[in-house]
């Protein structure tokens, strides 16, 4: 008699991006022990999706509506503690790799890895491991503990380009008032004369 088809992997895709979301659910539905079993376009969606589906792993982006996917994680953490959460991101800086693991997150990797390394650590995470893209682990140790915390680091970030507060502020759905308390403390914390001075210095240590 043969062996009985084993449990798919049953995963949870939390992206506010539809068109990558559609894309990863359709590439890692094409692996025969993973399954999709359910996708969010916010933070708080996500909660709720896992809490009614019950994945195994909820793959997350970093940044989304709502709540980030690094507080999304350390609430699955706490609410399901068998659920296993990775962070998918096209922002991988050390700074948010030190936040995901010290929340419990078993897997950071970036966008642009392809579909059979990202099934590969789906199932890494979901058998008790841990998976971290190899690049970004070897940025972070390069780059030390950053001083900013990961809001003062998105909004120094979108200040790269010379954009106005007010841009800045409607790009972060913040207030003006608050962008500029993130850059004024920011650009303390880096040392720098503005905020300016603060983008370079931060991107040179691998902060940004």
């Amino acid at each position: 008699m043969s062996d009985p088809t084993p449990t798919p992997i049953r995963l949870l895709l939390a992206d506010d991006e539809n068109l990558f979301r559609d894309a990863l659910a359709m590439l890692l539905g094409l692996q025969d022990d993973l399954e999709v079993v359910a996708q969010a376009a916010s933070g708080p969606e996500a909660v709720a999706m896992a809490a009614a589906t019950t994945p195994d792993v909820a793959l997350l982006d970093l940044q989304m509506p709502g709540e980030d996917g690094i507080a999304v994680a350390g609430r699955l953490r706490a609410q399901q503690p068998g659920l296993a959460t990775m962070i998918v991101t096209s922002h991988g800086r050390p700074g948010y790799l030190k936040r995901a693991l010290e929340a419990g997150v078993r897997g950071f990797l970036p966008k642009t890895a392809s579909a059979a390394t990202l099934a590969g650590a789906v199932r890494t995470v979901h058998a008790g491991g841990r998976y971290v893209d190899p690049e970004l682990a070897a940025d972070a140790i390069a780059a030390g503990a950053s001083p900013l915390s990961a809001r003062e680091a998105d909004v120094l970030e979108l200040a790269a380009d010379g954009a106005p507060v007010e841009d800045i502020a409607r790009r972060a759905s913040l207030s003006p008032g608050t962008v500029r308390n993130y850059l004024s403390a920011a650009t303390a914390k880096v040392g720098a004369a503005n905020r300016h001075e603060a983008v370079r210095l931060a991107r040179a240590q691998g902060w940004i």
